[in-house]
């Protein structure tokens, strides 16, 4: 089997990969570093048991939940050493089922939205689950991030990490075919956090995965993002109607506020009063990267908070990425650390293919057909 193709890319290129067995079995024997630890998080209000493992390699701590598989919580030192937790989140169960907008959470089975929650596939139409307006959002009302995934912890060799797996059925959310997903998170001896992204289905579908962290390097709860220095390499970006759906358009960044093809503070454009910052309150939009889909991971976005010294890198083979400015927290919302999250108090960074990709045919495609498997893989390297 041929590992460095994707079936999600456009043309005869994604075409003939076999699938893969998909599904919890015997964890690799640990033969170095500590497998993570278990423990009791907190029950739903049926009594199914939340757990988060806890996990740490080079000088990277980080805890995740088996509900949604949410990264809720993330450590990293700052130029002194000091460590602090840079992703939003919750300190309880009952928030991230109630309250949450997806913090650190699996998105499945379709990051972002789809125009009027439809699309068309091999001449049959489907109506997909609608949660945000007339659109469907992250998979619908129960997408990945609201169900509870099996985890197996591992340890091998100089990694440590997580393999995740669900089982999407046929008709969940509206979409076709029984999707086997696995998702494996591995901390490597440098303190990189990797995710690789695996799914197979039996019927053709649509897919794309992504990983929602909420980041502020300079730790949550500790306020505005607008000082974070952001770079982007990508020359075009994809406008979006009122509804944040693509139009369409592969529009240039140069001469606009979407521009961070150089490195630049958040906060330098974000009032420049764009008609597309208008519309989304801030950036809420896919950057066109210039790399493309690529075989293996390419560095693509660079985020600094000049205060801490924190760093994040990010690769990844996806074509695209969706920079979110935390338009929508609104004061409501309080995190681990017991701090209120504002407006512009964190920022994701979504590798994906682009949003209403299946409603929008120029666009790369991510169909997947039965005897294929999706593959993706996005590289988060921290440093101070």
């Amino acid at each position: 089997m041929e590992l460095n193709r994707r079936t999600v890319i456009a043309g005869a290129a994604a075409a003939g990969l076999a699938a893969t067995t998909l599904g919890p079995g015997t964890a690799e024997a640990a033969s170095g570093g500590r497998k993570p630890v278990k423990e009791l998080f907190g029950k739903l209000a049926d009594g199914t048991k939340v757990y988060r493992w806890s996990l740490e390699n080079g000088g990277t701590r980080m805890k995740v939940l088996n509900w949604g598989g949410v990264v809720q919580c993330l450590e990293i030192p700052d130029r002194h050493g000091h460590y602090a937790n840079i992703s939003l989140g919750f300190d309880n169960i009952d928030d991230y089922v109630a309250k949450t907008p997806y913090f650190g959470a699996l998105i499945g089975r379709y990051g972002n939205r789809i125009g009027k929650g439809q699309f068309t596939l091999d001449g049959t139409s489907y109506q997909l689950s609608v949660n945000d307006g007339v659109n469907s959002l992250h998979g619908g009302k129960q997408g990945f991030d609201k169900h509870i995934w099996d985890i197996e912890p591992f340890a091998k060799g100089s990694d440590v990490g997580l393999h995740l797996y669900y089982t999407s059925v046929d008709g969940e959310m509206g979409y076709p075919g029984t999707l086997r997903t696995k998702v494996t998170y591995t901390l490597t001896k440098h303190g990189d956090w990797r995710i690789d992204y695996e799914a197979t289905t039996d019927k053709a579908t649509v897919v794309n995965l992504t990983s929602h962290v909420y980041w502020n390097l300079a730790g949550e709860g500790s306020g505005t993002i607008e000082n974070h220095e952001l770079t982007i390499a990508a020359s075009r970006y994809t406008p979006t109607d009122t509804g944040l759906i693509p139009t369409g358009e592969l529009a240039k960044v140069s001469g606009t506020p979407f521009d961070f093809r150089k490195t630049k503070p958040i906060g330098r454009d974000i009032r420049a009063g764009h008609v597309q910052q208008v519309q989304a309150k801030g950036y809420d939009h896919n950057w066109v990267l210039d790399k493309g889909i690529t075989a293996g991971p390419e560095h693509v976005a660079t985020l600094r908070d000049p205060h801490s010294g924190r760093t994040l890198r990010i690769a990844s083979d996806q074509p695209g990425l969706q920079f979110y400015s935390g338009n929508f927290l609104d004061g409501t919302l309080t995190g681990t650390g017991g701090r209120t999250y504002r407006q512009g108090d964190a920022l994701c960074l979504e590798t994906q293919h682009f949003p209403d990709s299946p409603n929008q045919p120029a666009f790369p495609s991510t169909v997947l057909r039965p005897g294929q498997t999706y593959r993706s893989t996005t590289i988060h390297s921290f440093g101070a």
